[in-house]
C-alpha cells in the first residue's frame, strides 16, 4: 500500500517584507485570515530549517507566510542565501511580497504614531527611511509582487492581498490595471506606465467635469475618438505580445498603470476597458482607480 502520510503538493511560501511602516502587520493578518501559517520576524538564516519542519508536517501546512523585517546588511545577505537554498527544493514555491510607500507617506505615519524609525539612530524618520531603502533596494528588485501602500487604507491593502492570494484567485498570473493622475504622482509599483493625456479631455466639457470615467456618458466620450481607438488597438497588440513572456518568466503579477492629468476621466475609462478586455482573453484581472475621488479639478 502506498504511503499516504506524505504529499506531492507544493508548499506555497510567501515572504512578506518591505519598508518599515508600509503595512506588513496588516499584510500578515490578511494571510492569517486566508488560512496561511504565519510567522513574524523569523531570522532569515532560520528559513531553511523552518521549511524542513513544514515539509515534515505532511499536509498540515501547505501555505506559509513569513514576515522578514530586515534591520541590517547581514540579514539581507542571509535572506538571499536562504531563498536560494529553499528554491532548490521541488516542494517549495517561494515568492516575495514587497510593501513599499513614498517617503512622504512613511514620514507621516511615523509622526502620527510617534514612533521612531528602527534605523534612524535617534535622528529624523526620513534618515532611517533612506538608510532602509538603500538596504532593501536589491531585494525590491527580486520581488515578484510590489504593493505601493502610499494611498491605501488598511482595509484597501487587505482587499488587494485577498484579491491576489485568496483561494478564489486560482490563476498563477494576475494583471492589476491601475488608473492614476499624473498630478498626484506616478505609482511606484507600476510595471508598465502609459500616458493618455494626449486624448480629448472631458474635463473641458462643463457638465462632464464632476463625473468620472465610471459613468457611461464620460466613457462614451473618451472612447469615441479615432485616436483613442488607435491607442487601444496598439496597446492591446503590445499586451498580447508581452503578457505571455512575463508569465513565462515567472512573474506572478503585472501592474499596468494608465495615467491622465487628474486620474478621473480618461485613465479611468481606459482602465475599465482593459480590465474587461484582458478578462475576455482569460487573464485574471482587477482594476484600481487610485485617484478617481481626488481628481475633481482635472481629468
Amino acid at each position: 500500500m502506498p504511503d499516504t502520510t506524505t504529499t506531492s503538493n507544493k508548499i506555497e511560501l510567501v515572504i512578506i517584507t518591505g519598508m518599515s511602516g508600509a503595512g506588513k502587520t496588516v499584510a500578515v493578518q490578511s494571510f492569517e485570515d486566508m488560512g496561511y501559517f504565519c510567522v513574524d520576524n523569523l531570522p532569515p538564516a532560520l528559513i531553511p530549517k523552518f521549511i524542513d519542519l513544514v515539509e515534515g508536517s505532511g499536509d498540515k501546512m501547505q501555505k506559509v507566510a513569513l514576515v522578514i523585517d530586515l534591520r541590517g546588511r547581514e540579514f539581507f545577505d542571509h535572506l538571499f542565501d536562504s531563498i536560494d537554498a529553499i528554491s532548490a527544493e521541488s516542494k517549495v514555491t517561494p515568492q516575495i511580497v514587497f510593501l513599499d510607500a513614498k517617503d512622504s507617506a512613511l514620514v507621516r505615519r511615523y509622526k502620527e504614531t510617534r514612533r521612531s524609525h528602527p534605523l534612524s539612530d535617534g535622528g529624523s524618520p526620513l534618515e532611517g527611511i533612506h538608510a532602509e531603502r538603500e538596504i532593501l533596494n536589491d531585494l525590491r528588485g527580486q520581488a515578484k509582487i510590489i504593493i505601493d501602500t502610499s494611498e491605501l487604507k488598511p482595509l484597501e491593502l487587505r482587499e488587494r492581498i485577498l484579491q491576489r492570494f485568496s483561494s478564489e484567485a486560482k490563476e498563477s498570473f494576475t494583471v492589476q490595471v491601475l488608473s492614476f493622475g499624473y498630478k498626484h504622482g506616478i505609482p511606484i509599483d507600476a510595471d508598465l506606465v502609459f500616458d493618455v493625456r494626449f486624448l480629448p479631455n472631458p474635463h473641458y466639457i462643463e457638465h462632464m467635469r464632476p463625473k468620472t470615467g465610471l459613468e457611461k456618458e464620460v466613457s462614451d466620450y473618451v472612447l469615441k475618438w479615432t485616436e483613442t481607438q488607435q491607442f487601444i488597438e496598439k496597446l492591446e497588440d503590445l499586451l498580447l505580445y508581452l503578457l505571455p513572456y512575463y508569465k513565462r518568466e515567472g512573474k506572478s503579477q503585472l501592474v499596468l498603470a494608465i495615467g491622465c492629468t487628474g486620474g478621473k476621466h480618461r485613465s479611468v475609462t481606459l482602465g475599465e476597458y482593459f480590465k474587461e478586455r484582458l478578462e475576455e482573453l482569460d487573464y485574471f484581472t482587477y482594476v484600481t482607480h487610485r485617484d478617481v475621488e481626488k481628481g475633481r479639478k482635472e481629468g
